[in-house]
């Protein structure tokens, strides 16, 4: 199923930047548009919504009292030209800040934390872990998006502000850091091995003190991940 949105703005280029974005990710769908919050209210009350973009300074309500007066909001990524808004946003558990005008790498980053924060496999439920579908990461190299599973990552390479994905068939650059991409990855599942490196523990075919194995290929661990890789190692924590 498609994620629902629902974008709130009383800017109509602001509107048609953030269906733009949405048109290029196969698995969302632009549900409807409002102008304002009294329309988002009547709006929400007839359609069901996954996530909502939520400009702050509009007529009658603002974005931000729109939010409190909802009992059980969907996922909220604010947008909005006002940076010193970020707190209060946050401060109402949205998924992400986003400053206009809004560059499509940037939003896919707000994509990403959204399916972090709302995929089964996170929440504490057993039986929602065990229903949980294949989980995921949108990434953008150079023009093309792509939906990389999990399951299909081998090891990340950061360089600089770059960041090589090795899936079982690609490899693709992303421009990102590798601590932002890491955050992105389910914990227990994918082990940082060097400042470079970090590798999924379900390809590990081999392994010693300095290096890991992934069928053919050697990766190094680094001196001061070695203590604790090498522990997760021996424990058989292999996925």
């Amino acid at each position: 199923m498609k994620t629902r949105c629902l974008i709130i703005d009383d800017e109509p280029l602001a509107i048609k930047l953030i269906k733009t974005h949405l048109s290029k990710l196969d698995s969302f769908e632009v549900a409807g548009e409002c102008s304002n919050a009294l329309k988002a209210v009547e709006f929400l009350k007839r359609e069901h919504i996954d996530l909502m973009f939520l400009d702050i300074n509009m007529p009658e309500i603002t974005g931000l009292d729109f939010l409190k007066s909802l009992p059980d909001p969907p996922y909220v990524i604010i947008t909005t030209a006002y940076r010193e808004y970020a707190v209060d946003g946050y401060d109402l558990d949205v998924i992400d800040f986003l400053l206009k005008p809004i560059s499509f790498e940037r939003f896919l980053k707000a994509i990403n934390r959204y399916c972090n924060r709302s995929n089964p496999f996170h929440k504490n439920s057993a039986e929602q872990s065990k229903s949980a579908e294949i989980r995921h990461v949108f990434i953008q190299d150079g023009k093309n998006i792509y939906k990389i599973s999990f399951d299909d990552l081998l090891y990340l390479e950061g360089f600089g502000e770059y960041v090589k994905v090795v899936t079982v068939s690609k490899t693709h650059l992303v421009r990102d850091s590798l601590s932002d991409f890491e955050q992105k990855l389910p914990g227990g599942h994918f082990l940082r091995i060097h400042k470079s490196y970090i590798v999924n523990l379900g390809k590990i075919t081999g392994y010693s003190s300095a290096h890991i194995m992934l069928k053919n290929i050697e990766l190094p661990i680094g001196r001061i991940y070695r203590e604790k890789a090498v522990t997760i190692l021996k424990s058989g924590e292999l996925r």
